[in-house]
């Protein structure tokens, strides 16, 4: 398959620049989801069009067996790409700034690379193009429409690409590999007034300010140090000059849990320190939290099985067991969810051709000698699962 997928290597770079260069929204992705379905159907493969921009292909094995399914997410983030590469995005404010052009192009060249040997597969093979995995997310209303039945899907693998790791090197890691991801928006109502006259007023700056600090306490002090949380304030809004005391002050953040029952006891925790603060600066607070995407949790088998194809691929050197979750979130984990799953990561920093930003930063890119190597891991994985 790696000989293969490196044949065919300048096809699905193309699809890759392609994609990049006409990024689309979550559930905005018609026109990139139109290109994958007519792809695959072109291949002889069964397509299926859902939750609003989704596309699920199903190739048919010639005999009877499990069924497998590939994961690919294809939303672009609301970013102004900056960096100058010649298929840079045509459309202001938006930017493949995370890959998923390139988890797009590599699950459009694995459907290629499994088309070609459909005949000796026993099993099945389902590949998710998703939507929608930067928000509100994709994969849940898939698994409402039915994407995970008919066939029933015994195991799931997704992949990404990063330049936390070398091109050439797969990483991955059994257990919760992302974190569980949740907002929280606080509203703090107090009494304004004149700023020379602070006693006539109930200043919610100065509670939003003693609550910012309390907050933390949570993760210093309230979970176990080997364990891993994270609160962050990401916004402040309140006040209207420097002379006026607000009446207002609205914060806004996210918490990240990777042990759901930390994740469940946030809540209390969160409106506990607000509750407190509120009663020592006599002011009346609303506290909103949404539960987001739940943590990753790699299957270890599934990783087994997983480290055992690239090995065979790469080389084991080029394998790596991460020993840390990432704290950011993925949507993937719905899917592993209902199946055994595994997420992979797919190595494609090379600082020789400028691929060091993380994913989100306006200078995003990654090695697209990445392209043919996940391809390959990824259909080598899939045939590796329905032999067992």
């Amino acid at each position: 398959m790696l000989a293969r997928a490196t044949q065919l290597k300048d096809e699905f770079v193309a699809y890759r620049r392609d994609f990049h260069q006409h990024p689309e929204l979550g559930f905005e992705e018609v026109r990139t989801s139109g290109i994958v379905a007519e792809y695959l159907e072109s291949l002889g493969i069964e397509v299926t069009r859902m939750a609003n921009t989704a596309v699920v292909g199903l190739l048919r094995g010639a005999k009877p067996g499990r069924t497998v399914a590939l994961r690919a997410d294809m939303d672009a983030l609301s970013i102004p790409q900056q960096n100058d590469v010649p298929y840079k995005s045509v459309n202001p404010g938006k930017m493949h700034a995370c890959g998923h052009d390139g988890h797009t192009a590599i699950l459009m060249g694995v459907a290629k690379l499994l088309s070609e040997v459909k005949d000796e597969l026993a099993g099945n093979v389902k590949f998710f193009f998703q939507p929608a995995e930067e928000g509100p997310g994709g994969a849940l209303p898939m698994i409402k429409a039915g994407a995970m039945e008919n066939p029933h899907v015994d195991g799931v693998i997704g992949m990404h690409v990063g330049v936390n790791l070398p091109t050439g090197q797969i990483g991955l890691k059994a257990g919760p590999s992302h974190a569980g991801t949740d907002s929280i928006t606080i509203t703090l109502e107090g009494k304004g007034g004149h700023g020379a006259h602070p006693h006539s007023s109930v200043d919610t700056i100065v509670a939003a300010g003693h609550l910012i600090v309390a907050l933390q306490t949570i993760v210093s002090r309230e979970i176990d140090p080997l364990g891993s949380a994270v609160v962050t304030v990401g916004t402040i809004n309140g006040g209207y000059r420097n002379n006026v005391i607000a009446h207002q002050v609205v914060l806004t953040g996210t918490v990240r849990t990777l042990d759901p029952e930390v994740r469940a006891s946030m809540p209390e925790r969160i409106e506990r320190i607000i509750k407190g603060v509120c009663d020592t600066f006599r002011c009346k607070y609303n506290f909103v939290y949404d539960k987001g995407y739940p943590s990753v949790m790699n299957d270890p088998v599934m990783a087994d099985l997983a480290e055992a194809t690239a090995q065979r691929l790469l080389g084991a050197e080029n394998v790596v067991r991460t020993a840390n979750p990432s704290m950011g979130g993925e949507d993937f984990s719905y899917f592993a969810e209902k199946a055994p799953g595994i997420f992979l990561r797919l190595g494609a920093g090379n600082p020789a051709k400028d691929c060091v930003y993380p994913g989100h930063h306006p200078y995003f890119n990654f090695d697209e000698d990445a392209i043919p190597i996940g391809m390959a891991v990824m259909a080598e994985a899939a045939l590796d699962f329905l032999k067992q």
